[in-house]
């Protein structure tokens, strides 16, 4: 999770699941299996991510079933299953499916959107309804 330091300023380092999202980002968009040496080249230069920490991340995401692999070689390329939104949107899937009281948790959510979002998701409603 990002962190503030006592003086103000932000840690830099990625709330939950942002690096995940970035890397899935990254794999999207270049629309063929990479390596993870190459997944973190693509990613953000200021990254200054280590080879091992991508490995790790693919590793989870493939786990999760967000990316599949296939043999290169000893290594492996790695490739999105879905996009971000939907790893996120799995996610939250998840997370609401291990709560009994549904109606709790997104009553609470609704209340914690801004405006702008709480309009979408009723036009999304709407939408669906139709």
């Amino acid at each position: 999770m990002s962190t503030i330091r006592p003086d103000g300023a932000d840690s830099g380092r990625r709330r939950s699941g942002q690096l995940e999202s970035q890397i899935v980002t990254v794999l999207t968009d270049a629309g063929l299996a990479l390596t993870p040496g190459e997944v973190r080249d693509r990613l953000a230069p200021e990254a200054d991510l280590s080879y091992s920490t991508v490995v790790t991340i693919l590793g989870r995401l493939h786990i999760k079933g967000a990316v599949i692999r296939e043999r290169d070689g000893r290594a492996y390329r790695y490739a999105a299953v879905r996009d971000a939104a939907g790893l996120v949107a799995e996610r939250m899937t998840r997370l609401l499916s291990a709560e009994s009281d549904r109606t709790s948790v997104l009553r609470r959510f609704l209340g914690s959107l801004d405006a702008g979002d709480e309009r979408i998701l009723r036009d999304l409603l709407r939408d669906e309804a139709e």
